[in-house]
């Protein structure tokens, strides 16, 4: 029996390719993930919430309304406690709508000058829809905001974050030692638990 023939499709609400291949990674072959594009839908999801859930929401619930197809969708914030956890579920447009890594970085790392406590979390939440029902998985990574950016590889603030236990910053590290510590590697690890423990009829 080759179940590789019965693999499942689900469609990723996001045209993110860097988060498209960190979920592909952490999950391995135990599904294939498919972003909007390669499901033909071209649609820019707004995400208004206040929250990492609710927007989280927003994305899957808005895909499956147009598609009627299984689907998930997350949401990620980088939240310091310096900051009083900003920049939080606005980390993606924390110096704008442009959406420029490098922008937000800068902006974080002068928000932070003259602060000795770095500490600070990536949070992913996951919203899957499975036969019309929403479940939620939480992803949660601890560590640091580096002084100055470290790194090439990654996105987003992975060039100023060193998880808790490592000595490098996600932007220095490849996908499989990333996904050692990856807050989006756990929320994906629940999701993978939670198909497998509900097998389709």
């Amino acid at each position: 029996m080759n179940a590789i023939n019965h693999k499942p499709t689900l469609i990723f609400a996001t045209n993110n390719v860097h988060k498209v291949e960190e979920i592909q990674a952490a999950i391995g072959d135990q599904l294939e993930v498919i972003s909007l594009k390669q499901a033909g839908i071209d649609i820019d999801i707004p995400e208004p919430h206040e929250t990492l859930e609710a927007n989280a929401s927003e994305k899957s619930s808005t895909i499956h309304r147009l598609t009627g197809n299984d689907c998930f969708s997350e949401d990620t914030g980088l939240e310091v406690d310096a900051l009083n956890g900003e920049p939080g579920v606005k980390s993606a447009r924390y110096a704008g709508d442009d959406r420029s890594f490098s922008n937000n970085i800068d902006k974080l790392l002068h928000k932070l000058q003259g602060h000795t406590d770095r500490k600070a979390r990536f949070r992913t939440v996951i919203s899957l829809i499975r036969d019309g029902q929403e479940h939620l998985f939480e992803g949660i990574c601890e560590g640091r905001i580096l002084a100055n950016p470290a790194g090439e590889q990654g996105f987003g603030y992975d060039p100023v974050f060193t998880p808790d236990g490592a000595t490098r910053s996600f932007a220095e590290m490849n996908m499989e030692e990333k996904n050692h510590y990856s807050h989006r590697r756990k929320a994906a690890d629940q999701l993978v638990a939670f198909l497998k423990m509900q097998p389709r009829r």
